[in-house]
């Protein structure tokens, strides 16, 4: 088996036997970038030169000489390029001095960065074709998006290009692209992650921080690595029982499921999701129920409720405005409409008129209709959904125009009407690769669990994935 087949686990232990050293790990991953990211588009900021020097003596953490990569919003890797995908902040050269707390526990782990990958633009849609760089394309299909917004780090993942790359989710952006391309993606509680020194929260907490794997085990490890609260932290998720590596072979006991394939329309009216993403969930009960576990048709009704899109695009809005602003700021200069998308220009303006107390009434909103759906873990352990309501979509699928700037947003809405709800309630989800259409794409099932149960999830997670290996067909060599 090659390297580039390998997990971020699979690669510590080249190191900790002395099969590997962290330099050829290192080298070998630049080799893969340097061969396929002209075809693929994931790496945008090579840190190749810093990436060999830090090879030299990495510390001995648990992922000691595993390369890894940052995607280019969020967190932060001191001295680098950070465009957020927006062209003024790569036109200025825009850095950050210092590492965030996320990537500094990566290399206190022993992981050696050896780059930055793609992102939308803000991180607002999901995709990965930002006007600062060429798009990412989804190893499976190169005429396909990746998803996103985490699409670069999905796709070097995905072709193996590195074993583990950092991914954040504000609205699905570690679990869109995990399904698009084949991977486990695991979005945390709400503060289980801080986003230490910069920030306290990101959009009131929609956002969250972590990873996308080749397996469930790597984003277990991963997660101890990274959770945890940091001085300041507003608020922080309970602290788990034990470490999420354990939970990789704690019996599941026999659980009690909902799933829903059916999701409401932009227009009101209620839908069923593509055949084949509803194939995908078929085939997950099937091997849930093999287990023992007792699946039946349900969902919050709650989340139902069709005031949720007004109430998460106010959010959403004002991010946008905040983020926009911030950028303004960080070159010395605003910003003007013509830098940037139609539809983040757009998106930043709704944001400037909404008002403080209409921000507060949406996230009060929010708030109460989070405690209404809540009760649905009470009756049940997991929920069960597509990830996404279609397969992956060709590129340009989201694009924005002047003449329409919204109309990208209400696509995305549509592609993706199971992953935000659990941003704004602060729930872990996942999504897990156990399904292939006909044509070869992977599909990706969703798994939601109550407030801080990541670890039923990776209970689940690893419990499916013995049963059903994940099967990474888009592996570059």
């Amino acid at each position: 088996m090659k390297v580039s087949d390998l997990d971020a686990t699979a690669c510590a232990e080249l190191v900790r036997s002395g099969e590997a050293s962290p330099r050829e790990l290192v080298d070998l991953a630049i080799a893969r970038i340097e061969k396929h990211n002209a075809e693929l588009g994931a790496v945008t900021i090579p840190l190749y030169d810093q990436a060999r020097a830090d090879a030299e003596n990495p510390p001995p953490g648990p992922f000691r000489g595993v390369p890894i990569l940052i995607k280019d919003i969020g967190a932060t890797v001191g001295g680098a390029l950070h465009t957020r995908g927006m062209k003024p902040l790569k036109d200025a050269g825009y850095k950050v001095a210092q590492d965030s707390h996320l990537v500094a526990q990566l290399k206190r782990a022993g992981f050696i960065v050896v780059g930055k990958t793609n992102t939308s633009e803000l991180g607002i849609l999901p995709s990965a074709e930002p006007p600062a760089w060429p798009p990412t394309k989804n190893p499976y299909d190169t005429t396909r998006h990746t998803g996103g917004s985490s699409g670069g780090s999905a796709c070097a993942t995905a072709a193996g290009l590195v074993p583990i790359a950092h991914a954040n989710d504000g609205g699905g952006s570690i679990r869109i692209p995990a399904s698009c391309c084949g991977l486990f993606g695991l979005k945390p509680s709400r503060g289980r992650v801080s986003f230490a020194p910069h920030t306290g929260d990101v959009n009131g907490g929609l956002v969250n921080e972590h990873v996308v794997t080749r397996s469930v085990r790597d984003s277990a490890a991963v997660l101890d690595v990274l959770a945890g609260m940091q001085p300041g932290d507003p608020y922080t998720a309970p602290t788990p029982l034990r470490p999420y590596t354990a939970e990789l072979t704690t019996p599941t006991g026999r659980l009690r499921i909902g799933f829903e394939t059916h999701h409401p329309a932009l227009d009101g009216s209620i839908v069923d999701s593509h055949p084949d993403c509803v194939a995908a969930v078929h085939h997950a009960i099937q091997l849930l129920e093999s287990f023992g576990h007792q699946c039946e048709p349900a969902f919050p009704a709650a989340l139902r409720d069709p005031e949720w899109t007004p109430r998460f695009l106010t959010l959403w809005a004002c991010g946008v405005t905040t983020e926009l602003d911030e950028c303004s700021r960080a070159i010395g200069r605003p910003i003007a409409s013509h830098e940037v998308e139609p539809l983040t220009w757009a998106l930043a303006e709704l944001g400037r008129l909404i008002s403080g107390p209409a921000y507060a009434t949406a996230w009060r909103w929010i708030q109460q209709n989070t405690r209404e759906s809540a009760k649905f873990w009470d009756a049940y352990d997991l929920l069960l959904t597509p990830t996404l309501a279609e397969p992956p979509v060709p590129l340009g699928t989201f694009k924005s125009t002047t003449d329409d700037p919204l109309a990208a947003i209400f696509r995305a809405a549509d592609y993706t009407p199971f992953t935000p709800p659990f941003n704004a309630t602060g729930q872990p989800a996942c999504s897990l690769p156990l399904y292939h259409s006909a044509s070869g794409l992977p599909i990706g099932v969703q798994l939601v669990a109550a407030y801080g149960r990541e670890d039923l999830l990776i209970r689940v997670a690893a419990q499916l994935e013995a049963a059903n290996p994940f099967e990474h067909r888009a592996t570059r060599h």
